[in-house]
């Protein structure tokens, strides 16, 4: 390692070290220098020998990618619906299947600025959810529950980076024991894995709780499904498994409700429903 490297050079560098474990070196080595300097591609291009300081720190960020840490923990970043979040290891990275949801919400709620209804979020995680909701739901009232202190952390975070702190309510707890007001919408995207699931390296960097649901992996959805009925809560909103439609129709076979559509993912699985109660 070198003491001094300009942008051409350490980009050489990384990407001759990330080849042997990374499928797209030569764009992450890019991905991790624009980070690291706060800059964009065109800059990166055009800026070929400019001189590269602290490069200590970005080769700490090569090593933990080369140990297939999730690039977006080494980087505090994530996309998710065309805006910028901050993540750590104290909440699931979001998918972008996720997005999907936020829009069958949104597809669900007739006039999204006249609409003064209470939401419930179960496992906010990163807070994303919420926050793309408030954005479009301005007169919306968030209450949002998280069993992991570490995940409301970082879901504080971004409430704050989006100044939601009056509109958004993070609860500590598990699922909607911490919330006894009234709700109209409960969205969730919870842990739907089945314990014995084997999952890649990578995602065990990840919150495990987060990403399991039990020894069948729906277990979670039907006590969240139990909560909508019992309360009369008029929507609710759920990411799922692939393979999960049948068990979750059946389970409320026997109950009274309005209506039960699932959506598809951008692969064409099954991904999600919205109960109507």
């Amino acid at each position: 390692m070198r003491s001094k490297y300009i942008v051409k050079d350490i980009q050489r560098e990384i990407t001759a070290t990330l080849n042997p474990f990374i499928q797209r070196a030569s764009r992450e080595a890019q991905l991790l220098l624009m980070a690291h300097l706060g800059c964009d591609e065109l800059w990166l291009i055009s800026n070929q020998n400019t001189e590269v300081h602290n490069t200590d720190k970005l080769f700490e960020w090569v090593k933990r990618r080369v140990n297939n840490e999730p690039f977006e923990y080494i980087t505090n970043k994530v996309s998710f619906y065309s805006e910028e979040f901050y993540i750590d290891a104290g909440a699931l990275i979001p998918r972008p299947e996720t997005e999907l949801l936020i829009d069958e919400v949104i597809k669900n709620v007739a006039h999204p600025h006249d609409s003064k209804i209470t939401f419930a979020e179960v496992g906010i995680g990163s807070g994303i959810i919420s926050i793309i909701l408030a954005l479009h739901f301005p007169h919306a009232k968030f209450i949002a529950v998280d069993i992991s202190p570490a995940a409301l952390r970082v879901a504080a975070t971004n409430i704050k980076k989006f100044g939601l702190e009056g509109r958004i309510e993070l609860r500590l707890g598990s699922l909607l024991e911490p919330v006894s007001e009234h709700i109209d919408y409960l969205v969730s995207n919870p842990p739907y894995i089945a314990n014995d699931v084997k999952l890649e390296s990578n995602l065990a960097y990840e919150p495990q709780n987060a990403l399991f649901g039990g020894n069948v992996g729906d277990e979670i959805i039907q006590e969240l499904l139990n909560e909508a009925l019992k309360r009369n809560i008029n929507l609710f909103t759920c990411e799922m498994g692939y393979d999960q439609q049948d068990r979750i129709t059946n389970y409320l076979e026997k109950t009274h409700y309005k209506e039960l559509n699932f959506y598809k993912d951008y692969s064409d699985f099954d991904r999600g429903f919205t109960l109507k109660v």
